[in-house]
């Protein structure tokens, strides 16, 4: 009788463990383009912090220079986001789906340009544009990289060459409700880089309509192209 009950709690621990180690797992995902359809297809708003540090090139045998950057961002799909810069320098970036307004605080400076001429290819189309897949592939080259600092890579090369931008890493991590964007690495023309790293990211979360307007401020020197 201690026989059977030894084999059995040996296999009741067993099965625990195993159970465990299953819900344990998130990151076994087939690779980083899948993560980046489930990311399109099931993340239709959410908001987080972020960290960008940019680091311009190397001149002449100098130490490449980097700065840092605070701030938050929320989104919503398809096409509304606001990018809340909070340190050093105040500035704010929103897309109501029309248009796209920056604010320079220091400057009291906005500057508006329409949506559909700027964010095609931008790493904007990636997080809060694109409807799925399909879409985001008729502007960008899309190729699955290794894993990586524990995240799962895609590499975007726009098709355009007439912007700034030379290519964008997007990293994701497993999140409690399954791919999570956990980091933009961005490459420009000139060969300056922009890192974001994004944290406390909140999937699907409420994010108020008020957030995704924007009305210059009193006195602002409004720039419209």
């Amino acid at each position: 009788m201690n026989k059977i009950s030894d084999r059995f709690r040996t296999g009741l621990r067993a099965s625990t463990v195993a159970a465990l180690m299953a819900w344990a797992m998130p990151l076994a995902w087939a690779g980083g383009m899948d993560s980046l359809e489930t990311f399109i297809k099931s993340t239709r708003s959410g908001k987080a912090a972020f960290t960008q540090v940019v680091t311009a090139p190397a001149k002449d045998g100098q130490q490449p220079r980097a700065r840092t950057q605070n701030g938050s961002f929320e989104f919503q799909r398809p096409g509304k986001f606001r990018f809340v810069y909070s340190k050093p320098f105040e500035q704010t970036i929103v897309a109501d789906g029309q248009t796209l307004w920056l604010h320079d605080v220091d400057l009291n400076q906005v500057t508006a340009r329409a949506q559909e001429q700027v964010l095609g290819s931008t790493p904007a189309a990636i997080v809060a544009a694109a409807p799925d897949l399909k879409a985001l592939e008729r502007d960008f080259t899309l190729t699955e990289e290794p894993d990586a600092d524990g995240q799962q890579w895609v590499k975007a090369v726009p098709k355009s060459r007439d912007g700034q931008l030379q290519s964008i890493r997007v990293g994701f991590k497993a999140g409690a409700r399954g791919a999570e964007l956990a980091t933009l690495d961005i490459l420009d023309s000139f060969g300056q880089r922009s890192v974001l790293s994004f944290s406390d990211f909140d999937v699907n979360a409420a994010v108020p309509a008020s957030h995704f307007q924007f009305k210059p401020p009193a006195g602002a020197d409004v720039l419209r192209n």
